[in-house]
């Protein structure tokens, strides 16, 4: 019986993590930001994290490595980022986020930000702190 309790919280987290990033990648198209849901956290983790390795921004964005690569590939195509070297090791190459990459974080983040919060929306300072510490419990759980 028991298990069953947690499949059924399971399928409710598979499901409302799908409609989540449908709802994102839905509004992305509609708004024609040239970018996926997945572009943008990476170029946005970019941002926030100039001097990250790859390895490490795969981490930080949950994507495997080829996955990663595909996307910063693209970003790179676009012009919001490019490959720079190390200051101090020339064989290491760190990701820097272009002008063109910071205008366009800085021209959609607000509208990012309303999205999110239609699934945010009817909760309140005590739902976000439950919903924070379970979440975090079943992430430290599967580490």
């Amino acid at each position: 019986m028991l298990n069953e309790s947690y499949n059924q919280y399971s399928f409710i987290l598979d499901r409302t993590a799908r409609k989540v990033k449908q709802y994102a990648q839905t509004a992305f198209a509609e708004q024609q930001f040239d970018l996926t849901v997945d572009q943008w956290i990476v170029l946005r983790t970019i941002y926030e994290n100039p001097s990250l390795s790859n390895k490490e921004m795969a981490e930080l964005c949950g994507k495997d490595q080829p996955t990663l690569t595909r996307i910063i590939d693209l970003l790179i195509k676009k012009e919001f980022a490019e490959r720079v070297s190390h200051p101090s090791d020339r064989r290491s190459l760190r990701l820097h986020i272009t002008q063109k990459g910071e205008d366009k974080i800085q021209e959609i983040a607000p509208k990012v930000a309303d999205f999110r919060m239609q699934a945010w929306k009817n909760l309140n300072k005590e739902d976000f702190a439950h919903f924070t510490r379970i979440l975090n419990t079943i992430y430290d759980n599967l580490t």
